[in-house]
């Protein structure tokens, strides 16, 4: 089952054609800059916005089919929403805000208790909203949305107007929320590191058209699109914890075809995570005869081979997409170091990558 979406509009200066399908569950990313069309996108899904062509079908469900003449009021579209302002009730208390949500909510399965337990927000329950921090209160809004019984879940920069600190304290819960639910979610968003933070699905838009979709860890390394040219590109990786060396104080990760080490980790084995390589700390060398790692201090020396390359014209750069059997990573070196090493599509390549490099990122299960 999928969320599948197409939506024709015109608006003054630009005229957007967006499509995509993405799976029913997790959390799909748009992101892209101002103006792509990604709040367009979630008002046509909420019913807010009339757009000239448009159909949206969540599984076997259309909520909207202008050609068919179907168009669902707001109402009766089981969608919700949660904004960069969290616009609770002033004057009710967090419980009360929270079951303003469940007042017209047919039936469902999801619980107040649960709600309330997965965002950790049981001791805020008597509290005003005034009196809550603005990562709190987005939490709040997330949990009214939530007991609305949505089918779909759409979310508009939840974390725009937070600062890094509360930012990072609302993280996990959204991590949590994904986990617990199988409910699609789409997420608008500025800011990559959400992105690689949260979703599963990545549709990356510009100038109201879809450049690139599918599974983020596939678009984060691809050398021939925006996200590559980013200050903080790099590959994602979906890793299983393989095996803990207390002893050496290192952690094997199996992500795909290749074996990653990096410093113990607190999951147990056999759990998924997820991990980020920036594009920037891959070091690419040519296969040796010799044993590289035993005279230097890198742990993760890949072989690999050169799927695609790319020219960084602003930073003077090349970005090089090596494939580690299934596994991408993306590197950002210079011209000079493509022109030395013989670098092209098909070449085989060592990727080395300090296992200090490595960021991870959360939890998968």
């Amino acid at each position: 089952m999928s969320l599948s979406f197409s939506l024709r509009h015109r608006f003054p200066g630009i005229n957007l054609d967006i499509a995509f399908n993405v799976p029913e569950s997790g959390v799909t990313a748009l992101f892209g800059p101002s103006g792509a069309g990604k709040s367009t996108v979630l008002a046509a899904a909420a019913g807010l916005l009339r757009p000239d062509d448009c159909r949206i079908a969540i599984g076997d469900r259309i909520i909207a089919d202008t050609a068919a003449g179907i168009w669902l009021p707001p109402e009766r579209r089981r969608v919700g929403l949660v904004f960069q302002d969290a616009k609770l009730f002033p004057h009710m208390s967090v419980a009360t805000n929270l079951r303003y949500g469940l007042r017209r909510a047919p039936a469902g399965e999801i619980g107040f208790d649960a709600v309330v337990d997965l965002l950790g927000i049981a001791a805020l329950l008597p509290r005003r909203p005034h009196t809550l921090s603005g990562g709190e209160r987005q939490r709040v809004a997330i949990g009214r949305a939530l007991l609305a019984q949505p089918r779909l879940l759409l979310m508009d920069e939840p974390l725009a107007s937070l600062d890094a600190a509360r930012k990072a304290d609302i993280l996990p819960y959204l991590a949590r929320l994904h986990a617990a639910l199988k409910l699609p979610v789409l997420y608008v968003t500025h800011a990559f590191e959400e992105v690689v933070q949260l979703a599963d699905t990545l549709v990356l838009l510009e100038a109201g058209k879809v450049l690139a979709a599918g599974p983020v860890d596939a678009i984060a390394a691809r050398a021939d699109l925006p996200t590559a040219r980013r200050d903080d590109a790099g590959a994602v990786l979906e890793c299983r914890v393989l095996a803990h060396d207390p002893a050496r104080q290192l952690t094997t990760l199996g992500c795909g075809g290749a074996r990653l080490l990096v410093p113990l980790l607190p999951a147990p084995e056999g759990s998924l995570v997820r991990a980020r390589v920036p594009a920037r700390e891959v070091i690419l060398a040519r296969p040796a005869g010799t044993d590289i790692g035993a005279e230097v201090s890198l742990h993760n020396i890949l072989a690999g081979t050169v799927r695609a390359i790319a020219e960084d014209r602003p930073r003077q750069a090349t970005l090089v997409e090596v494939d580690l059997a299934g596994t991408a990573l993306l590197a950002r070196v210079t011209p000079d170091a493509v022109t030395r090493l013989g670098l092209a599509p098909g070449a085989a390549v060592l990727a080395m990558v300090k296992s200090m490099s490595v960021d991870m990122l959360q939890r998968r299960e």
